[in-house]
């Protein structure tokens, strides 16, 4: 049962027009005057939007084989967007199209400088933290706001902040906060933390030590995870994995659950049902936290789900929704201020009556202090959604959504403030 979100919300894809009265015959005059007008009504707005992603080849393959990426992850989601975007441009004279850039940083930012000149002001970006920053830093002064869908990392929103750069993608903070909300609902305190040896790793550990403290959770325990699991490829691989996985855990102290932060998914899915005790697995295996889940079907979303489907053949991905948000968000901004230019669709989106609806239930908007997208987040398990956070009970003076990641007082970004 799904539990922290009561409100119904859905885009609006297409938005309805008085009929024109017919042209008048009275005049000549009367006729030119009506003409210059329909003339002018008929002036299409064309809105372009840019997907900027690094090429990361060198990424190590994830264990299993259903979690393949996609050669148009996130680009999927800008698609169909695009779609919905042009769905209610038909009704306002609007159109939107989608230019795509792949390769390094470097490759990237002179495409981009290129494509900006050219009109392609609203650029999504999916890309490493580094990388991210240079490309901001790069395009700071120019005519270009950029969408963050690639990145968790908090130091993006919080001290490395950059003016011109907004966040779809939840932080590592909000997703920890979610999947903690919904453990401590539970009563399920006690949290043995097992991370792995990579950088990213240690992050999210970091993230979950916070979240436990923030909302009563108890580390009991903190294992790192550094065996060498063998080749997992190899026929005899699984029974090597099962007999590291419990003597790995033998001596751990009591715990409720076990926390895993594996963030590029190298060993997490080899604690389901190998434990030495048995616990359930959460964090990076087991019950997770994310920005969609691709078996929602509350507020619209099986409708949402099938038209994913039917454009691009597979289902969505977290880095999918967190584009359609994105490109949502623009046309969501043009539709309501009747305008293209980049000037007033930039201060809309990033004012506070800005609010863009995301298949969440509520209204997605963005946080004037570090302009992360605040929304709910899915805690489900692989095949189906367990439930909503931000969990009931746990409240915030302004907005419930808060309570998920850094607020306001907490924020060390200096560049939204200037």
């Amino acid at each position: 049962m799904f539990v922290g979100c009561a409100a119904l919300a859905s885009p609006a894809f297409a938005q309805d027009t008085a009929p024109q009265p017919a042209p008048s015959a009275a005049t000549p005059a009367a006729q030119s005057e009506t003409a210059n007008t329909n003339a002018s009504e008929k002036k299409k707005i064309t809105i372009s939007i840019l997907y900027a992603k690094q090429d990361r080849t060198e990424d190590e393959l994830p264990l299993s084989m259903l979690d393949l990426p996609a050669a148009d992850d996130g680009v999927a989601g800008a698609k169909l967007a695009i779609a919905d975007n042009n769905t209610t441009g038909r009704f306002l004279n609007q159109a939107y199209k989608l230019d795509v850039l792949n390769g390094s940083v470097d490759d990237l930012i002179k495409g981009a400088t290129e494509k900006i000149d050219a009109g392609d002001n609203f650029i999504i970006a999916d890309m490493e933290p580094d990388a991210l920053l240079k490309f901001a830093d790069a395009l700071k002064g120019k005519n270009a706001l950029i969408f963050n869908v690639g990145n968790p990392d908090d130091r993006l929103r919080e001290e490395d902040c950059r003016a011109n750069v907004l966040h779809i993608a939840p932080t590592r903070s909000m997703l920890t906060d979610a999947l903690a909300q919904y453990l401590v609902w539970k009563q399920w305190r006690n949290w043995l933390l097992v991370y792995g040896p990579t950088p990213e790793d240690k992050l999210l550990a970091d993230a979950y030590r916070r979240s436990a403290k923030k909302f009563g959770g108890k580390i009991v325990q903190e294992l790192e995870f550094k065996q060498d699991t063998g080749s997992r490829r190899a026929d005899g691989g699984y029974e090597q994995v099962q007999q590291q996985i419990p003597t790995f855990l033998q001596n751990a102290k009591d715990h409720d659950v076990i926390i895993i932060a594996d963030e590029k998914h190298l060993f997490a899915d080899y604690f389901p049902f190998r434990t030495w005790v048995p616990r359930p697995i959460a964090g990076s295996a087991g019950l997770t936290a994310a920005s969609w889940h691709p078996a929602l079907e509350f507020w619209g979303g099986t409708q949402f789900q099938h038209r994913f489907r039917k454009l691009n053949s597979r289902l969505m991905r977290n880095i999918d929704y967190d584009a359609w948000v994105a490109t949502r968000a623009i046309g969501e901004a043009a539709t309501r201020k009747h305008a293209g230019d980049f000037e007033t669709l930039r201060a809309f989106i990033k004012s506070p009556d800005f609010e863009v609806a995301a298949f969440k239930g509520v209204a997605t908007s963005f946080r004037t202090w570090n302009g992360q997208l605040r929304e709910p987040l899915i805690i489900g398990t692989a095949k189906l959604p367990v439930s909503v956070s931000p969990q009931v009970g746990f409240l915030h003076q302004t907005s419930v959504l808060d309570t998920l990641g850094y607020d306001k007082p907490e924020t060390k970004c200096k560049a939204y403030t200037q």
